[in-house]
């Protein structure tokens, strides 16, 4: 099993229902190294390595830091080519960490989306979503769908945009930031932004769940993964809801059969060592049967959950950021 990231936290996480009878603050929920939320609703986290804001150029690409909603706060990392002639498509990425954990400034995502803005010749906008559990679903799908509306305005004063072709923009995120692009494309569908034109959805490794478990999370030795993968839809979806609520089960949607129609292309990419595999599979395989016109299943044999966020440099990562930039060269 992956010790990286998901998988590490799905191992080392504890959750502690037991009431405080002292009256006294108590932890309730750790993830070492990550995230420690305690009885008064207070949250402390540890972040990794991180990389400031600078614009200056690096490795091809510079990038600075923008204010999506002061008053959230959202905020993003934006992420530009240093040399293009042309109009360039738009990446707009949504990092993982179950929801409660996670920033586009850790070294990882800085490194992998920095790079892929240089490989698929592509803006890129990270945007980094208020967190759970002090901010519960669904307001990360708020975040990120306001960050769209804030790209269709800032792109006729901003002079980094000025080569941002919003014709071609494309939703992309990891784990619970694929959950993300998933429900924003769909908002995007209902409420249509303007001159945002989204022509295609990169998931990787999505993070989905629902009351029913599949078979790898009813196989013998799971239960220790499953406990802790039902934490962090705890600690993440509106207290008093369960595992089918909406923002969890990619099932409960009430989108008509013409409106799957017109879902933007979509590629699942899923990772063979992955505890998420199945579900990845099974969403793609959802897509395909409500009518989307293009799924796209990829599978990084051997390799663990959001691998190009710890190895950003490693070939398996190259690999990846060329098949995302082969999709949206030809959408």
């Amino acid at each position: 099993m992956d010790p990286l990231y998901f998988s590490h936290i799905l191992h080392c996480c504890v959750y502690n229902f037991r009431p405080n009878l002292t009256g006294k603050m108590s932890l309730v929920a750790e993830a070492p190294g990550y995230l420690q939320a305690f009885s008064d609703g207070s949250v402390k986290r540890f972040s990794p390595e991180t990389v400031p804001s600078s614009m200056q150029s690096t490795n091809g690409y510079k990038f600075k830091d923008v204010v999506i909603d002061p008053s959230k706060p959202i905020t993003a990392r934006l992420f530009l080519p240093e040399s293009s002639a042309s109009r360039l498509p738009v990446m707009v990425y949504f990092h993982g960490g179950g929801f409660c954990i996670g920033s586009t400034t850790w070294l990882g995502y800085h490194h992998f989306l920095g790079d892929f803005s240089v490989t698929s010749q592509c803006v890129v906008l990270s945007i980094d979503y208020r967190l759970a559990p002090e901010n519960r679903l669904p307001i990360a799908y708020d975040d990120c769908y306001i960050s769209l509306e804030w790209l269709s305005h800032q792109v006729i004063v901003d002079p980094w945009l000025e080569l941002a072709d919003l014709s071609r923009v494309f939703l992309s995120g990891d784990s619970a930031g694929g959950n993300i692009a998933h429900h924003v494309a769909i908002r995007a569908m209902k409420n249509k932004v303007s001159h945002v034109n989204i022509k295609g959805l990169l998931l990787i490794h999505p993070y989905f769940g629902s009351e029913k478990r599949t078979k790898k999370e009813m196989a013998d030795g799971a239960a220790g993964d499953v406990e802790m993968n039902d934490m962090f839809w705890r600690l993440s979806i509106p207290e008093g809801s369960n595992r089918d609520y909406f923002g969890c089960n990619f099932e409960i949607h009430d989108l008509s059969a013409a409106e799957w129609r017109v879902f933007p292309a979509t590629v699942v990419h899923v990772a063979g060592l992955d505890f998420l595999h199945e579900r990845g599979v099974v969403y793609a395989e959802f897509l395909a049967k409500h009518g989307v016109k293009e799924v796209e299943l990829v599978e990084a044999e051997g390799e663990s959950h959001v691998f190009h966020v710890f190895r950003p440099e490693s070939e398996a990562t190259r690999l990846l950021q060329q098949q995302m930039s082969k999709f949206m060269n030809s959408h």
